[in-house]
């Protein structure tokens, strides 16, 4: 019987297999294209709700007793992450849709399968679960100053779209009020509690839904950027390649144990993909490619975390010299 440690395990697979369909019919019957995108809003709104939904929103406890821990957390995502997404973005073209797809996927730490792959990686999940209420409250205040400060004027104008407050309504913030009210509810009633229980099996599923309506909706459209994507590949591969040794080292100088210091890599690796997706979703027409960066670099950290699920059990140990 499959269990949800082994659909985890196996999701990049699944994804890959969502998106390869979503391509082919995409690509060979254009009229699918609009029904496609129609059918991603609902999707993505239940998807947002299962992944909120492994947050514990009402409980923040968790983070008494280790403040040097959510220190290095947030010097990590929130001070160090930001110039060095600036520095890499530098080696892209001004193109402010590509700018804006880059900066929204990296400048947003990770508040769900972070918790998985820290599981995997032996790091501290308990922390992390924890952890996860403050890193979703800190993105939703700084991203948009971020935004503003790397893109300024030329974003402005289309942040003011009134379908992108709609998306953030819609998809992020109501899913977020459905969530704590599961949440409470689930404190007083059994039945509650067994369906925030069940919702933890969702989000591979309805993430790998979520893929393949974006390729199907998107493929044609994007059919002659694929240049342009392999120079955002990059960069993403170069951002998953540096912030585990900046990660550590800020971990290291905080004094954080082993466990912990994982769990901070693990935190800096993996990014928000799918919670800032509906903004990009939401951006006037023209700007459909910071969509598909967004897409795009949640696999390239898919593939990273496997990398990541060797190289930092076996690095980041116990420093034997201070025993």
């Amino acid at each position: 019987m499959l269990t949800r440690l082994q659909l985890e395990r196996g999701q990049m697979l699944v994804y890959l297999v969502a998106i390869a369909l979503g391509v082919g019919l995409g690509w060979n019957v254009p009229a699918a294209a609009p029904v496609l995108e129609k059918l991603l809003w609902p999707v993505l709104a239940a998807l947002l709700y299962v992944t909120f939904a492994q947050v514990p929103l009402l409980d923040v406890r968790g983070m008494i007793g280790h403040g040097r821990f959510l220190g290095a957390l947030l010097v990590v995502n929130f001070v160090i992450i930001p110039p060095l997404t600036w520095l890499l973005a530098r080696l892209l073209p001004s193109d402010p849709v590509i700018l804006l797809g880059v900066y929204l996927v990296l400048l947003a730490p990770c508040t769900d399968w972070f918790v998985s792959f820290t599981l995997l990686g032996r790091g501290d999940a308990r922390l992390a679960i924890a952890a996860t209420p403050v890193l979703l409250l800190a993105q939703m205040l700084l991203l948009p100053a971020w935004l503003w400060w790397f893109l300024g004027a030329e974003l402005a104008g289309v942040v003011r779209a009134g379908k992108f407050l709609e998306a953030f309504l819609g998809l992020i913030v109501l899913p977020l009020v459905l969530v704590a009210i599961t949440e409470a509810a689930a404190r007083r009633s059994p039945r509650c509690a067994r369906w925030l229980e069940f919702t933890a099996w969702l989000p591979v599923p309805l993430l790998a839904l979520t893929v393949f309506l974006i390729a199907g909706a998107q493929v044609r459209g994007l059919s002659g950027a694929w240049r342009l994507l392999g120079a955002v590949a990059a960069v993403f591969v170069a951002f998953a390649a540096l912030v585990p040794f900046l990660a550590r080292f800020v971990a290291r100088r905080f004094g954080l144990a082993t466990a912990e210091q994982r769990t901070v890599i693990f935190s800096a690796g993996t990014r928000n993909s799918f919670v800032v997706l509906p903004l990009a979703l939401a951006l006037p027409p023209g700007w459909e490619l910071a969509a598909a960066l967004i897409v795009l670099q949640s696999l390239i950290e898919l593939a990273a975390m496997i990398a990541y699920l060797w190289w930092i059990p076996a690095r980041v140990v116990p420093d034997r010299s201070a025993a």
